[in-house]
């Protein structure tokens, strides 16, 4: 088999597909006046290479966008660049070890400025400074040089032949940033840049005009957008904060909002909200997992600042395997998404749960809860309760964890049933909810950001852009942890580090042909869940949003930005 049988040859056929959106009303741009959006994580930068939190990255999507995207099929997409660029058309060497992109003719900033090859240069230089702590630093892997071909052409070149070569420059998660405005804030200085992370200058269909960090975002219509008719809305009001429920009834039941985004709600409790006829809901399954986090180092408060929760100090208890694999014995997956999704979740023990290629089909032990089993492995492992106090110990040291997740009655629910199950097996449980624009923001001051992680475990969800899980899987990869030096940024959020992952990463980066790729990347997920037990999956998640009857151009994604199409929205007229 040919290196051009490989992924690559496979989804850039798809690539070339017509992209198909609902319909709108052709006229000027602005006309249909003003859209609600409510997102009940407020998002609390626009700057998604500085917080890894879903919110910012679909918050910061309205603004500035990215060469290629993917469409609602998974397949990619040419944004900024005049094509996807594969190895039939030249934009891909043969031998996989660059891409060349070119940008579309005319671009302009939302200053007025020309977009250029420096600007794409420059979105590079930003995430991949070594004292940047970039969230998206994984896009970049296997980069060794990216050059300015000429004013509209880049080329980027790998350090070995890359078989999915579309980590930089697609997605939502690599955007590209004006490098004028950027120009200033490299490195360590990058959080210190409050006006360009608020409001950055942008190519998307609107412009930040008032940002209230976990609050209320303000946006105008960019009247440098590339299409003279779009958007069809002047102006943006994103709400941010709350709960799912309220947003949930904004749309669905008062009409007071447009699109609610992730309605994180109890199926009973959505469906008797869509019987309010003010908007439907609308989902789809992607790789969206909520899981547990488990702590490979010591967040204790009593380590010097610095110190805590970094690899200098494994964990004290969940460095055991048998604890890890204890915790996940004893939870009942299938009762999780009966309580929290129905038809909207199935239980999973995959951190990579689609496409169907890169899905292990034999990692499904953890989806029979064994309480018994759990109890029986942490007394072989010396794990007892010596003074009958109902809690495990050993050593001295009780088995006493903290668990936190975000605010939100659905994971509330969930914390609440796992304590149960774990006090079933000894383990005492204090659970902690933060609230969800703190938890998942990129402030590297505040001790509660679920990147921080100083708790033993936590919960949430998150998954990748596109349909190859390279990048996504390359997170865990040792030295890709959050810690001090990279302001707390960072995508390895357990700390997991393991050589023997690094090299099967390695091994997957230069493998082209498809059912081997599918092989080594199901190996990863097993290495990082079922072997280690370092993330624990819940539930595969299927995307639930809400739109207004009223709003008419949504087109659910679920394999990039949920707001990927916003200049094709439009409002439906009676």
């Amino acid at each position: 088999m040919t290196l051009k049988s490989t992924l690559l040859g496979a989804v850039c056929m798809a690539a070339l597909a017509p992209m198909a959106f609902a319909a709108g009303h052709e006229g000027e741009r602005g006309r249909d006046g003003q859209v609600n959006i409510i997102y009940w994580q407020a998002p609390s930068i626009m700057n998604p290479f500085l917080s890894g939190g879903t919110k910012e990255l679909e918050a910061a999507s309205l603004v500035i966008e990215p060469l290629g995207r993917y469409d609602e099929t998974g397949a990619p997409v040419a944004w900024l660049a005049e094509e996807i660029p594969t190895v039939e058309n030249g934009g891909v060497s043969e031998d996989l070890t660059s891409i060349t992109w070119k940008l579309k003719e005319g671009l302009l900033w939302s200053d007025g400025t020309p977009v250029t090859s420096a600007d794409v240069l420059f979105s590079a230089e930003y995430c991949m400074h070594p004292e940047g702590g970039c969230a998206q630093a994984s896009k970049f892997t296997g980069v060794q040089s990216i050059d300015a071909i000429d004013d509209l052409t880049v080329k980027v070149t790998f350090s070995a032949p890359q078989p999915n070569p579309y980590g930089p420059f697609m997605g939502a998660q690599s955007p590209i940033i004006q490098a004028a405005q950027f120009a200033d804030c490299l490195g360590a200085r990058a959080p210190e840049c409050t006006e360009a992370n608020f409001a950055p200058i942008g190519t998307g269909a609107f412009t930040v005009t008032d940002f209230r960090p976990n609050d209320v975002i303000s946006l105008a219509a960019n009247e440098n957008y590339r299409d003279p008719s779009k958007p069809a809305f002047a102006t943006i009001n994103f709400k941010g904060g709350g709960d799912a429920a309220a947003a949930g009834r904004a749309v669905l039941e008062t009409g007071e909002f447009d699109y609610a985004w992730n309605l994180q709600l109890a199926p009973d409790v959505l469906a008797k909200m869509a019987e309010g006829g003010q908007g439907t809901p609308i989902s789809a399954f992607g790789t969206l997992v909520e899981r547990i986090e488990v702590n490979f180092s010591d967040p204790s408060p009593d380590l010097p600042e610095g110190e805590r929760a970094t690899l200098m100090h494994p964990h004290p208890i969940l460095s055991d395997f048998n604890v890890r694999k204890a915790l996940s014995m004893a939870i009942d997956r299938p009762l999780l998404v009966e309580v929290g999704y129905g038809q909207a979740g199935r239980p999973t023990c995959n951190i990579v749960p689609a496409p169907a290629m890169f899905a292990s089909e034999t990692n499904t032990e953890c989806l029979t809860q064994d309480i018994e089993g759990a109890k029986a492995l942490l007394e072989e492992a010396g794990w007892t309760d010596s003074d009958g106090d109902g809690i495990r110990d050993k050593d001295g040291k009780k088995l006493s964890l903290l668990f936190q997740t975000s605010t939100n009655a659905v994971r509330q629910d969930f914390q609440a049933l796992i304590k149960d199950w774990w006090s079933q097996i000894g383990i005492e449980t204090e659970l902690r909810n933060v609230d969800a624009s703190v938890f998942f923001g990129g402030d590297p001051g505040s001790p509660d950001t679920f990147q921080k992680f100083y708790a033993d475990v936590e919960m949430y969800a998150n998954n990748f852009d596109g349909t190859d899980p390279q990048s996504y899987l390359n997170e865990r990869r040792c030295g890709s942890e959050p810690k001090p030096s990279s302001q707390w940024q960072g995508e390895n959020i357990n700390r997991f580090c393991d050589p023997a992952y690094d090299a099967l990463l390695d091994e997957l980066a230069t493998t082209g042909e498809l059912d081997k790729r599918g092989e080594l990347a199901k190996k990863l997920n097993d290495m990082i869940t079922k072997e280690s037990m370092g993330i624990l999956p819940l539930v595969d998640r299927g995307r639930v949003s809400a739109a207004s009857t009223t709003l008419g151009g949504v087109v659910l994604n679920v394999w990039d930005s949920e707001l990927w199409n916003v200049a094709d929205w439009y409002r439906i007229k009676e």
